[in-house]
């Protein structure tokens, strides 16, 4: 499976193998956490039971008497673990303190008992005790993990290339459409594909009628214009009738004029109805959830104040683009809230994007809104899309202003035809 920077597929396979490493890390982390705790629990037991049995010892008279009865493992191990009190004068020590400790090498438990003289019981375990297993289970872990991480990632690219090979199979459908191997593309989709194949063939349909249309209205006029203008012809080749050629000329625009227009009318036939109608609130919903992913780690919180019979004079796939750029933008740079309120002002749509960020200075705001300028161009690190949406908003008829929102940050005002 080649991936291309980009693609769909790149995309998926980069998110799915972020997650499994995330995952995986997570995991290692958390296991190496609970082994640690595992593992100095056990040692913290094995010294209090080793402070149950000196305080015993001490209390009975046992422990100044036979000393190495409390030497049992794992205090036999000279320069391992350790134990002693001291009471007054008397010191009572493991056979294992004979042996050197490096400084910082041993975790150390004191215990203060009363008496008098009071007493002290000072116990310690190795470091190495409790490190000593845990790198050896952690390097046992890193390799099953690895093993368990290779197999996701290949399960992961496994599973994109299966989910998008209807993708595929569409791909080669349009293609054959394209080809004229076949008139449409088949209907037996995934549930997903399914509306996407409808409106494709709907819109083979329909471009087959207007192609019908626009051959038969081509085919009616180039039929009532030929018998007059080969009639004005053939009259104007006798040179008494036009002796200077300016009628013959005349007749040969007319004829390349007609031409001309009759070219337009069937590539206008060939595009299709006039403008639509797009509802804003579906399409703002659509993107609140798509940006709500997006931006995952701020979770911005988009409240929606938009009538749901309020539409836009405009294709969707452009009011997506607009709406998704401000939108983008918005959330990109809030702390938190971003509001959008739509209404109808005369004959146009007036959308207003606020959200609770920095803002935009004036001339920032004007920078960015210059025709042809890009705005990580003119102001870098301020969000990209406006120039396009400008661009859009006014091939439509309408406009794009950047101003302050109430709460300090940035208000974009998008106005369409409704």
């Amino acid at each position: 499976m080649r991936l291309r920077f980009g693609s769909l597929r790149t995309r998926l396979v980069a998110a799915a193998l972020a997650a499994v490493l995330m995952a995986l890390v997570v995991a290692g982390l958390a296991i190496g956490v609970i082994l640690t705790r595992f593992l100095h629990g056990q040692i913290d037991g094995r010294l209090d039971a080793q402070v149950t049995a000196l305080r015993a010892g001490l209390e009975a008279g046992t422990l100044a008497r036979h000393p190495e009865r409390f030497d049992g493992p794992p205090f036999d191990r000279p320069g391992g673990w350790i134990w002693e009190v001291r009471k007054g004068s008397e010191t009572v020590r493991s056979e294992s303190l004979a042996a050197p400790h490096p400084p910082g090498a041993m975790m150390l438990r004191q215990i203060e008992l009363p008496g008098d003289p009071p007493a002290t019981i000072l116990v310690g375990a190795p470091r190495a005790a409790l490190y000593g297993p845990l790198r050896d289970v952690l390097a046992s872990l890193a390799l099953a993990l690895a093993g368990l991480g290779l197999v996701l990632a290949a399960g992961a690219v496994a599973q994109v290339r299966l989910g998008l090979a209807p993708l595929a199979r569409l791909r080669d459908n349009l293609a054959a459409v394209r080809a004229g191997t076949q008139a449409r593309v088949p209907s037996d989709q995934p549930e997903e594909v399914g509306p996407l194949v409808t409106e494709l063939n709907g819109l083979l349909e329909q471009n087959e009628r207007n192609l019908d249309r626009a051959r038969g209205h081509v085919a009616n006029l180039a039929h009532g214009l030929k018998t007059p203008l080969a009639t004005l012809s053939l009259a104007l080749r006798d040179p008494a009738r036009d002796p200077d050629g300016v009628l013959a000329a005349q007749v040969e625009d007319m004829d390349r004029r007609v031409r001309h227009h009759l070219r337009r009318a069937r590539a206008a036939a060939l595009a299709g109805p006039g403008r639509v109608r797009t509802a804003l609130l579906p399409r703002l919903t659509d993107l609140r959830a798509v940006l709500v992913q997006i931006h995952a780690g701020k979770r911005p919180d988009i409240a929606l104040d938009v009538a749901a019979d309020l539409a836009v004079a405009c294709e969707e796939q452009d009011c997506d683009e607009m709406l998704g750029n401000l939108l983008d933008n918005a959330c990109r740079w809030c702390a938190g809230r971003v509001a959008v309120h739509a209404e109808r002002a005369g004959s146009q749509i007036e959308i207003r994007i606020e959200d609770d960020g920095p803002g935009l200075s004036p001339e920032a705001a004007a920078a960015v809104m210059e025709r042809g300028r890009r705005l990580d161009e003119a102001v870098p690190g301020d969000g990209f899309g406006l120039p396009i949406t400008l661009e859009l908003a006014e091939l439509y008829g309408g406009s794009l202003s950047l101003g302050r929102a109430e709460g300090g940050g940035l208000r974009a005002t998008l106005r369409l035809p409704g």
